[in-house]
């Protein structure tokens, strides 16, 4: 009896080099993405974190290596299918000025929307389900500009959800917000994944947060993927120093287990010779 072949990775990045003019950020990196799950890339500040999830997205071109979405590679294939199967949330996103919160998640139906071929009946649903997963529905007719950080932020992730996708990266939707509503949006994203199977990817910078809502973590220095795996399993005192050149300890939660990181008490560091503080 011959057995079906094995359904490919819904993403996978291999050998991948990219960067910006001359200058090299990745430098042969191979990821695949768990699917159906919550990862998490960590790393100090130009690690490579965000050249990688842009190259994934196919919205920066690598020099060398190859990305694959559903086993075929992701720069040969036809935008419009791309973006029914990838939605992605860049860093820091600006919506034109005046625009109401409906009509900016109602750009998310862009890819389902032919010149000839539309299907206001299917655009109303999915623009109503994604406002209504986000809690923005009361927002609907407002102006986006006119709401708070945490509120904008939801109905950017509205506006990804209507897309419809199976996969959605985001490069550090947390930034910038205050923590209970950081805690809000990674409780809203883990329930993506884990109620309604979406693979997310996403760039973070809090360690903890990380930790706590991610299934699978990707700790990055210097433009290569140092380790990755479980939080459990990662999360140790010895990759945060190997990583982030950070001493400090890991303990763990006592109500969820998840590993937390407490920075070591440093002694005072000498200022350089002349300085006045």
């Amino acid at each position: 009896m011959k057995h079906p072949s094995p359904r490919p990775p819904r993403l996978q990045g291999a050998s991948l080099r990219a960067g910006y003019d001359a200058r090299r950020v990745l430098d042969g990196v191979d990821i695949t993405i768990a699917e159906g799950k919550l990862t998490v890339l960590l790393g100090p500040n130009g690690s490579g974190k965000s050249t990688l999830l842009k190259t994934l997205a196919r919205t920066l071109t690598p020099s060398a290596g190859h990305v694959y979405l559903d086993g075929q590679d992701i720069h040969r294939s036809n935008t419009r299918e791309v973006a029914k199967r990838l939605g992605l949330l860049p860093q820091g996103p600006v919506a034109p000025e005046g625009l109401s919160v409906k009509q900016l998640v109602g750009m998310g139906r862009f890819p389902h929307q032919g010149l000839w071929q539309k299907n206001a009946q299917q655009d109303a649903a999915a623009i109503r389900e994604a406002m209504a997963f986000t809690n923005v529905t009361e927002f609907a007719d407002r102006n986006v500009d006119a709401l708070s950080g945490g509120q904008r932020q939801r109905c950017w992730i509205a506006m990804v959800l209507a897309q419809q996708t199976d996969l959605i990266l985001l490069d550090e939707p947390t930034t910038f917000l205050d923590l209970k509503v950081q805690v809000d949006l990674l409780a809203l994203l883990s329930r993506l994944a884990h109620e309604h199977g979406r693979t997310l990817l996403l760039v973070l910078h809090d360690l903890n947060l990380a930790a706590a809502y991610a299934d699978h973590l990707v700790m990055m220095r210097d433009g290569h993927i140092v380790t990755s795996g479980p939080p459990s399993d990662i999360f140790t005192a010895e990759n945060l120093q190997r990583v982030f050149d950070l001493e400090a300890h890991v303990i763990h939660d006592p109500e969820s287990g998840s590993p937390i990181c407490v920075p070591r008490k440093r002694h005072q560091v000498a200022s350089e010779p002349g300085v006045v503080v």
